[in-house]
C-alpha cells in the first residue's frame, strides 16, 4: 500500500518562503501523477499543484507564479517550493496520488502544517 510522508512545514512570514518535501513508499511513484493538496481551517481539502511523471505541472490559480512543484523519481520524492507566502496559504499540506478522493480521510496521512503569519 502506498504511503506518503510530508515534511518541511512550519511558520512562515508573509512574503517569505518554505519548501515542503514528500517521501513515497510502496507505490510506483515514478509512474504516477502526484499532487500537493491543502486543507485550510474551515475549508475543504483542495488540490494545489499536480505533476505528471515526466514533470508537466499545473497549479491552482491562486498559487501560480508563487509555488513550484517538482519531483525526483529516482529518490521517490516530491517537493513544493512556496514563495511570496500569503496568510491565505495557511493550511495543512498533503501529498498524494493525483485523483485521491478529497473528502475521505482514510486516504490521507498526517500532512505538514504551514502557518503564514507576521
Amino acid at each position: 500500500q502506498a504511503q506518503y510522508v510530508e515534511s518541511g512545514g512550519g511558520l512562515g512570514q508573509p512574503g517569505g518562503s518554505l519548501t515542503l518535501s514528500c517521501t513515497a513508499s510502496g507505490s510506483n511513484f515514478a509512474l504516477e501523477t502526484m499532487g500537493w493538496y491543502r486543507k485550510a481551517p474551515g475549508k475543504q481539502r483542495e488540490l494545489v499543484a499536480a505533476i505528471a511523471s515526466g514533470g508537466l505541472a499545473d497549479y491552482l490559480d491562486s498559487v501560480k507564479g508563487r509555488f513550484t512543484i517538482s519531483r525526483e523519481n529516482a529518490k521517490n520524492r516530491m517537493y513544493l517550493q512556496m514563495n511570496d507566502l500569503k496568510t491565505e496559504d495557511t493550511a495543512i499540506y498533503y501529498c498524494n496520488s493525483y485523483g485521491t478522493p478529497l473528502y475521505e480521510d482514510r486516504w490521507w496521512g498526517q500532512g505538514t502544517e504551514v502557518t503564514v503569519s507576521s
